[in-house]
């Protein structure tokens, strides 16, 4: 499809105005929600670059149906809905009218590809080096051919949902419905009692290994390395290293200087020996799902005693605890594996709906294209 295109070259400025924030909310300063009317957009590379809702004066809003681009990331998201932002952030307002939710990616992707030789941190994303960026674009008759983006990037989506309902089929993740127990398990959970527990009475805690980036080949084979990111369950690429440097999975994992908290399946090697990794001691009781909740216990009870300038270590960790699910005085491993269970199914449906909803939308595209 895109060889058939005929493609002209345009300075991002000639496209949009690049304006900057009318107010730069500091995410320290500020009260974060988990839901809200009006999204608070920072550099962040992930959730659209939404860290959550804020509740501020209307008139800082910025207008949706913009581009949202952060200064020295160059992380890009379209905004559908007006927001507000953090620090450094640009609004990217489309000067033509034609520019919607339905070919935005097309831009996003061709501005990506534009910045893609800038360095994180970089001091050059001024206002001047954004607008001169040359972007390469479908057109028709010498104009921009908005109908072609919109057509491609729903022909894309739709091959994309394809992969995803098979993969669901062949997973066994097409069944959604709730049993009994799934359902009795999440009406009962706003009941369910906790108590506070050492976190080395629960686990064995080790430091992991530490294989420096530069040491590896990436995507050189098929063990999971782990960083401290948040994104992708703090795996940064699939390599082939010495076996004496692997550390067993199936446990907790928790990115030392960022306290991301994550479930490792698989065995795996780390980049850094301040990651720490729990094993629990409960053998009979180590599962996935069982994992998975105590997790997010770890998670909820630590997080608010480290930040990057006073991480989590080896040492800090044997005085912890960490609020576990219990039935009298002993941890009730039996309801986690429901609950999670239950969860997981939710966001199954969540998705299955989802994917319905855009074949039905990109089959209206289509039929208008």
């Amino acid at each position: 499809m895109l060889e058939s295109a005929e493609w002209g070259k345009f300075e991002l400025g000639d496209l949009f105005e690049v304006e900057t924030s009318k107010k730069r909310f500091d995410a320290n300063k500020v009260t974060l929600l988990k839901n809200g009317k009006h999204p608070y957009v920072v550099r962040m590379g992930s959730n659209n670059g939404q860290k959550g809702f804020i509740d501020e004066e209307p008139c800082f809003l910025n207008e949706g149906n913009t581009i949202s681009f952060g200064q020295d990331t160059a992380t890009m998201f379209y905004q559908e809905k007006p927001y507000f932002t953090g620090d450094k952030i640009k609004i990217l307002k489309p000067k033509d009218n034609g520019f919607n939710k339905r070919n935005a990616q097309f831009f996003i992707s061709t501005m990506i590809k534009a910045f893609s030789s800038f360095s994180w941190g970089s001091s050059s994303f001024n206002v001047k080096v954004i607008k001169s960026q040359l972007l390469t674009l479908p057109i028709k008759r010498g104009k921009l051919d908005y109908k072609f983006m919109e057509r491609f990037v729903s022909q894309l989506e739709t091959e994309q949902i394809a992969k995803l309902q098979a993969y669901l089929d062949v997973a066994g993740l097409n069944d959604y419905q709730l049993t009994p127990e799934e359902t009795s398990a999440l009406v009962d959970y706003q009941s369910c009692k906790f108590d506070y527990f050492k976190v080395i009475d629960v686990f064995k805690v080790k430091n992991s290994g530490n294989i420096l980036s530069r040491d590896i080949v990436k995507d050189s084979g098929e063990t999971p390395y782990l960083c401290a990111s948040r994104e992708n369950n703090s795996v940064s690429s699939y390599i082939s290293y010495d076996e004496k440097y692997l550390d067993q999975g199936n446990c907790v994992f928790i990115g030392g200087k960022t306290f991301v908290v994550t479930y490792q399946e698989s065995d795996f090697y780390s980049n850094d020996s301040h990651n720490l990794v729990l094993y629990l001691k409960n053998e009979k009781e180590r599962n996935k799902l069982n994992q998975l909740f105590l997790a997010t216990c770890v998670e909820k009870s630590l997080a608010h005693k480290y930040s990057w300038g006073d991480s989590i270590s080896n040492r800090k960790i044997q005085k912890d605890v960490v609020a576990l699910p219990v039935i009298g005085d002993k941890v009730d491993f039996s309801s986690m594996s429901i609950i999670i269970s239950a969860v997981q199914k939710l966001v199954i449906r969540d998705v299955v709906e989802y994917t319905e909803n855009k074949i039905t939308e990109h089959e209206k595209v289509l039929q208008k294209a």
